[in-house]
């Protein structure tokens, strides 16, 4: 079973040998004829690359106007003094992006998936669920549902935006960890199967599993990834995905302890008061990105206005 994992490990080595470098960083190493022919290749035409071109070399303090393939490029902008610029020193709008990462990588695994996908098989015997083949049926149901509403989910995110599929799921969620902490709690505390609270469990498990991977769970990974300027994108992102492991960790190594001293229903139900956290945060915190440039991030981090104003003045051009 583990072996059949260096297959798409294989493919994976393989695609990222056929991977164009970063443009950001080829220009931040003063790599311009390169990052230029990269752009080409990525955007939809000539003079979007080109402009796109523009942009990063502004923003890595380069003439717009320089043509040359190789510059020296300034001392600012090679990454020097990174970490104190990101944690010690930050600007309003970096320390804006920092808390929007963090919070977003720690909301994705505080709210419970490592728990349902995980324990599945637990939660399902718990409810009602006997016999190995039906507990093994139900848990490929989760599998599944997580792969389809993924693909969903990668159709949606530049259509609908990533503020608003995050909210609209984390709030879905809400509802179903609620539902599945009641049907838990009425299943365990019955002295006999419960019927109605089996199927009500199956369907929360998969409706959570649902919400999640067609809005947290992939919207986790592309906000983080685009919000930081190109000089504290690497350090930044890291931060986040420490967070994330971290979080998945505890999450994955407690949940037993957890629903053993609380009941498995009273886990799910602090799960529910999580994401209703989750939704109050990225309510407050995570303007609209979608459209955007990393190039005008900071920009957008760097507004006073309120979340309404940063949604409704987003220019529709696409994410790089």
């Amino acid at each position: 079973m583990l072996g059949i994992a260096a297959i798409p490990s294989l493919a994976l080595v393989f695609g990222i040998l056929a991977m164009p470098e970063s443009p950001r960083w080829l220009v931040m190493q003063g790599r311009l004829g390169g990052a230029k022919k990269v752009l080409k290749q990525i955007s939809n035409t000539p003079e979007e690359a080109e402009h796109r071109f523009r942009d990063i070399k502004i923003a890595a303090g380069i003439d717009e106007n320089c043509q040359d393939d190789v510059v020296k490029v300034p001392e600012n902008s090679k990454g020097e003094g990174v970490w104190k610029e990101l944690l010690l020193k930050p600007t309003p709008a970096v320390r804006w992006m920092l808390t929007a990462a963090v919070g977003i990588h720690f909301f994705e695994h505080a709210t419970g998936i490592e728990a349902v996908v995980l324990y599945s098989p637990r939660i399902f015997r718990k409810a009602g669920v006997t016999g190995k083949d039906k507990l093994l049926l139900a848990t490929v149901g989760v599998g599944l549902t997580k792969i389809f509403f993924l693909v969903i989910s990668s159709f949606l995110l530049d259509r609908v935006g990533r503020r608003r599929l995050l909210l609209v799921s984390t709030a879905g969620m809400i509802g179903a960890l609620a539902v599945l902490g009641f049907s838990l709690t009425m299943a365990d505390h019955s002295k006999q199967s419960l019927l109605w609270a089996l199927g009500l469990s199956i369907a929360a498990t998969y409706t959570f599993v649902a919400f999640f991977n067609i809005g947290l769970g992939p919207v986790t990974w592309v906000y983080s990834s685009e919000i930081f300027p190109s000089k504290l994108r690497g350090q930044g992102a890291s931060i986040g995905v420490a967070v994330n492991r971290i979080m998945n960790a505890v999450v994955s190594m407690t949940f037993i302890s957890i629903y053993k001293a609380i009941t498995i229903g009273g886990a799910f139900f602090i799960f529910a008061g999580i994401s209703a956290l989750a939704w109050v945060f990225f309510f407050v915190f995570l303007p609209e990105t979608k459209g955007r440039s990393l190039e005008e991030m900071e920009a957008l981090f760097s507004k006073k206005s309120s979340h309404r104003n940063v949604v409704n003045e987003t220019a529709p051009r696409g994410n790089v």
